[in-house]
């Protein structure tokens, strides 16, 4: 038994690989990459794919453990680590690409066979990427990879066809409101303990010409340093701060607490405790965008900025990826869908947040955009700092692996509940 490397991620080299198999099964590994096999890592993975009867089988690395692959695990980036084991008759009627043919075999063995996952360190790999983790998951909204992220997007794609989870641009008008709200449009900030940037970011909104009212709620997750203080020195009576009586919220149950509260206004509109809107004009763009659609939820565009609001890589993140045909799906691919996001406050109500912090708003995206279509603005209107504080900056191992398999899992219902309701038609 040995490791077999493809010459490139081409469906090609794929094929030619499998087509000089001279078993049934092929270890495939990454070239680049030193792999160091354990005393008897082929022959355990050989015994779990027969005794499960799986088409693609992984495994934890020394010092890299890894997450279960389930049925919402359809993004591109998920980490198979550096060694897989594959029935060698799965590799067939794969798509003609350059870059995704490993991307579309796992998405089709899915279809028919288990993948497996074993929870073992069955070999060593030098780091594949060392960067961390604030920095790789831009790599997908960087413009010089838009032609690679148009081929992982076709294939996704087709598998959601096959699947029965594919949605059409076909979405339901957005209700009128049934209840009165104290002002046109809210602006929301979850907070805690952030006491360098939270009067930026408050400024920022108060900041904001309209012809409309429009208050700004900041939900101060109990701060143990000095933004509460900072907070009730500003004198400015369209300031609703908000300390939750719950000790146990995450920004979830943050924003829940602002939109549920009898603040809150007709629209809602997003802004992080250290971020920025690049204008005062965008508010008032945001709003009349959701009332033209009428949408259920807009997203902007935002520059990446340092803590001094000076551009750094990659600049703009304008999610091009999304279209109006096939955003919705294209969404369950990857991680991020944009900031600043809006929303219809009373389509929100009847959502609402789960109570975590990381993800939540990807949640409530997926699950809007099942029903409603989502409005676009591709030019920048929002400033997004990254610095220390950042909570995703660098992320250790285990707990990357706890938000990658929440968001997993967020997508195994989305695609279970779509997959229901194309039955229904």
């Amino acid at each position: 038994m040995k490791i077999v490397y493809p010459k490139d991620p081409s469906s090609e080299s794929l094929l030619e690989l499998a087509a000089a198999a001279t078993s049934d099964i092929v270890f495939i590994g990454d070239s680049r990459v030193n792999i160091e096999p354990g005393e008897r890592m082929f022959e355990r993975m050989t015994q779990v794919m027969h005794e499960t009867g799986a088409g693609l089988v992984y495994s934890d690395s020394v010092g890299h453990p890894r997450i279960e692959c389930q049925r919402g695990a359809i993004r591109d980036n998920f980490d198979f680590g550096t060694v897989i084991a594959v029935r060698v008759k799965a590799i067939s009627d794969l798509m003609e690409t350059r870059w995704g043919a490993l991307y579309d075999l796992r998405l089709r063995i899915s279809e028919k066979h288990p993948i497996v996952r074993i929870p073992e360190p069955l070999y060593a790999a030098s780091v594949v990427d060392s960067r961390p983790s604030g920095q790789k998951q831009f790599d997908y909204v960087d413009p010089k990879n838009r032609e690679y992220q148009r081929e992982m997007e076709s294939i996704a794609t087709e598998h959601l066809k096959r699947i029965g989870a594919w949605l059409g641009p076909h979405f339901e008008r957005v209700p009128s409101p049934n209840e009165n709200y104290p002002v046109r449009a809210s602006i929301v900030i979850p907070v805690r303990n952030r006491e360098r940037t939270i009067l930026d970011a408050v400024q920022s909104a108060l900041r904001q010409e309209t012809d409309f009212d429009f208050n700004v709620i900041v939900v101060d997750n109990h701060s143990t340093d000095r933004t509460t203080e900072i907070l009730r020195a500003v004198a400015d009576p369209r300031l609703v701060h908000i300390v939750p009586h719950r000790k146990d919220l995450g920004i979830g149950g943050c924003w829940n607490s602002a939109i549920y509260s009898s603040h809150c206004g007709r629209y809602v509109v997003q802004l992080d405790s250290d971020d920025l809107y690049v204008d005062d004009t965008v508010l008032r763009r945001v709003v009349s965008e959701l009332e033209h659609g009428p949408y259920a939820m807009l997203i902007g565009s935002y520059n990446m900025v340092d803590f001094s609001l000076k551009e750094i890589p990659p600049g703009l993140i304008d999610h091009r990826e999304w279209t109006r045909e096939n955003g919705r799906n294209n969404a369950l691919r990857i991680n991020g869908l944009g900031a600043p996001r809006a929303f219809d406050t009373s389509v929100l109500r009847n959502i609402g947040f789960p109570n975590v912090s990381y993800g939540e708003d990807y949640a409530v995206a997926l699950r809007i955009s099942r029903d409603y279509e989502i409005g676009r603005i591709y030019d920048s209107i929002y400033l997004c700092r990254r610095w220390e504080g950042n909570t995703d900056s660098a992320l250790p191992l285990g707990t990357a692996n706890r938000y990658d398999t929440y968001k997993d899992w967020v997508r195994t219902i989305e695609i279970e509940a779509r997959i229901r309701r194309n039955a229904k038609l």
